[in-house]
């Protein structure tokens, strides 16, 4: 039957073209003779040259409006007519796709996330409960402000993370797979993300082992600013040994984190945003993201945003209290840490975030 089918087309086309008729559709010829276009002077793209609807549409002012029949007998066509104020439907017409070339601090990306696939990687997911952090926050913020400084819960992650990295000094760690060796960072030197409209950039608070939270706060204080004048330098960026990052300032809860070499550990609600030249980052940023691929972090994690959820007392209780939670997911490098250990780290950074008080018993 479809070579049956088959025949007869081809003896219609043969019979229009000795007939000296365009080869196409009766659709397309009404278009045609509706937009005033001769259809003998078409050049056709279809087979033995039959002249397209899209042959047709091309030879339409970019600015005009296609005149199609307002008879139909289609719903659609239908409801078009009765929503238009005159008998013509605007089509639109195609448009050429926009070629973007990768350049510059998307480009450096582009090969960090390359390298990173070479990753075998984990996720761990768990979810926080700050409410004891921010009222301890909201405490605080007149003290700091008298001192100049915007606390937000930025260095108390950080902190937090700081003194679980000392339970678990592996997470805080690099892999060379040249050497088969574990380089364990005794440092602890930690990235933030931030958001520029160019892409994220990633500023370092160094030495947060020995830092308070106050100490900490000051820091980012001056890294923010630095970054918001287009004036950090490349000891501000580079060799971070753990990063935290956080989608949640922007929105969204769960997202699986990408272990970015030479780290091996990333995590947390800690995107800021701050409008830096592009030149500047492109220069700058060299350093952090073209690095030794043999070195490898294992950690990364990622922070959504806070959200006001019902929760149990205790597992015990039937009573329902009204608690802020943050999800938190962390992404590891499985070469260098088992789940495990992600799991207690996760944990005890934690027990840190959850219960502040624990955290400045044990500050220096």
């Amino acid at each position: 039957m479809m070579i049956r089918r088959t025949i007869v087309n081809i003896l219609v086309d043969f019979l229009l073209l000795l007939s000296s008729k365009v080869l196409t559709s009766p659709a397309v010829r009404k278009l045609g003779k509706e937009n005033n276009i001769d259809l003998s002077t078409v050049k056709g793209s279809g087979p033995n040259g039959r002249v397209l609807k899209s042959d047709v549409l091309r030879l339409i002012p970019q600015n005009g409006n296609v005149r199609v029949s307002n008879t139909s007998s289609t719903p659609a066509m239908a409801y078009a007519r009765n929503n238009e104020n005159d008998d013509s439907i605007p089509l639109s017409l195609p448009q050429e796709d926009e070629i973007v070339p990768i350049r510059g601090y998307h480009r450096l990306m582009v090969k960090s996330m390359v390298s990173s696939l070479t990753v075998p990687h984990m996720v761990y997911t768990d979810e926080i409960n700050v409410t004891a952090l921010q009222s301890l926050r909201a405490t605080l913020k007149p003290f700091a402000a008298d001192k100049g400084i915007k606390l937000t819960l930025l260095p108390f992650f950080l902190k937090a993370a700081s003194l679980a990295l000392k339970q678990f000094p592996t997470i805080n760690s690099s892999i060379d797979m040249d050497r088969m060796e574990l380089r364990v960072h005794k440092k602890h030197d930690l990235g933030v993300a931030v958001d520029t409209e160019r892409g994220l950039v990633v500023v370092v608070v160094r030495g947060c082992e020995g830092r308070s939270v106050e100490g900490i706060a000051v820091e980012l204080t001056r890294l923010f600013a630095l970054a918001a004048e287009g004036n950090l330098t490349e000891q501000d960026i580079s060799n971070p040994t753990f990063t935290l990052s956080n989608i949640g300032a922007i929105g969204g809860t769960y997202m699986s984190p990408v272990v970015l070499p030479p780290q091996v550990a990333i995590g947390g609600r800690l995107l800021c945003r701050c409008n830096l030249d592009f030149k500047y980052v492109q220069a700058l940023t060299k350093s952090f993201f073209i690095t030794n691929t043999n070195l490898s972090s294992k950690i990364h994690s990622a922070m959504g945003k806070i959200q006001r959820l019902p929760r149990f007392v205790n597992d015990s209780s039937t009573e329902v209290e009204a608690v802020q939670i943050m999800p938190i997911s962390w992404g590891g490098d499985h070469r260098a840490i088992d789940g495990a250990t992600m799991a207690r780290f996760s944990n005890a950074w934690k027990y840190y975030v959850e219960n502040p008080q624990a955290m400045i018993f044990e500050m220096r």
